[in-house]
C-alpha cells in the first residue's frame, strides 16, 4: 500500500509540474505573458527613451494658431535650448513665415498629420497620404525631410504605426503630459512638467496654449538647474538597436 501511494504521489507531483509548465509556455505566447513582463502584443510608438544621461526633450503640437509661439521661441533662446515642434499641414500652409522661423531657430520640425483627425480610423492608404502631403508641406518651407510623426490626440494602432514605420517615420508620443491645452495656470504647467519629468522623457506642450509661453521659461530654468539637457526628440532616441516595452519606453537593444 505504501509503495501504491508514493506512486500516486509521483504522478500527482509530475501531473501538477507538467501543467505548470504548460501554462507558462501558453503565457509566454499570448497577453499574460506581455502583461506580466512589461511587455506588449501592440506595436507602440516611443513615449520615452530609457536612457541615464539626463537628455530629455522638450515638444510642441502646432494645429491651432501662432498668438504665442513667439514667446516661446523668445523663451527657447534665451535658454539656448532646441525643440521639437509637431505641425499639421494646414497650419504649416497657413503660417509659412512661422514655420520658417521655427526651422531657422534651430528646433527640429515633425509631422502632425495633414487633416488632425483620428488616424487609426484610416487605413494605409489614407495613412500614407496624410504622412507624405503633410511632410511635403513642411519641406516646401524648409528644404528638409520630416523623419518624425506624432499621431493626433495620440491616437494610434498598429496598422498607423507600421505604415509610418515602413515610410521611414519614427512615431513619437510624450510621458509627460503639461495639459497647457486645458488652459491650466503657467505655475501649473510648470509644476506638472517638472514633477513628472524623468531621464530620456519627451514633455507635450502646444504652441498656442493660452499660458504656455509664460510657464516655459520655468520649465527651462528649473529642469536646467537640476541637470538635465534638452536636446530635440531626433538627437534624444535611438535610431537602430533598440526595443519597445509595452510603456513605450525605447530601449537600447542587449
Amino acid at each position: 500500500m505504501v509503495g501504491v501511494f508514493k506512486l500516486k504521489s509521483c504522478a500527482a507531483c509530475a501531473a501538477a509540474v507538467l501543467v505548470a509548465v504548460v501554462l507558462c509556455l501558453s503565457a509566454r505566447f499570448t497577453n499574460a505573458y506581455a502583461v506580466y513582463y512589461n511587455l506588449s502584443p501592440r506595436l507602440v510608438p516611443i513615449y520615452s527613451v530609457g536612457r541615464d544621461d539626463k537628455l530629455i526633450s522638450i515638444t510642441f503640437d502646432c494645429a491651432w494658431g501662432t498668438e504665442h509661439t513667439d514667446g516661446i521661441l523668445s523663451a527657447l533662446k534665451a535658454s539656448d535650448v532646441r525643440a521639437t515642434f509637431f505641425m499639421v499641414e494646414f497650419w504649416t500652409e497657413k503660417y509659412p513665415q512661422y514655420v520658417k522661423k521655427i526651422d531657422e531657430s534651430g528646433c527640429e520640425i515633425g509631422t502632425h498629420s495633414a487633416t488632425h483627425s483620428y488616424m487609426s480610423k484610416q487605413n494605409s492608404e489614407e495613412i500614407k497620404k496624410e504622412l507624405t502631403s503633410s511632410s511635403e508641406a513642411i519641406k516646401t518651407v524648409t528644404g528638409k525631410d520630416v523623419e518624425l510623426f506624432r499621431p493626433p490626440y495620440g491616437d494610434y494602432d498598429d496598422e498607423l504605426i507600421r505604415t509610418a514605420t515602413e515610410l521611414g517615420y519614427y512615431t513619437i508620443q510624450w510621458d509627460v503630459d503639461s495639459l497647457d491645452w486645458k488652459n491650466l495656470s503657467a505655475s501649473d504647467i510648470a509644476m506638472r512638467v517638472i514633477n513628472g519629468v524623468k531621464s530620456g522623457s519627451i514633455i507635450l506642450l502646444h504652441n498656442n496654449g493660452l499660458h504656455t509661453a509664460e510657464a516655459v521659461p520655468i520649465i527651462l530654468e528649473t529642469l536646467k538647474n537640476r541637470g538635465y539637457t534638452f536636446v530635440p526628440v531626433g538627437e534624444l532616441i535611438f535610431r537602430d538597436g533598440y526595443t519597445i516595452d509595452g510603456t513605450g519606453r525605447q530601449q537600447r537593444a542587449q
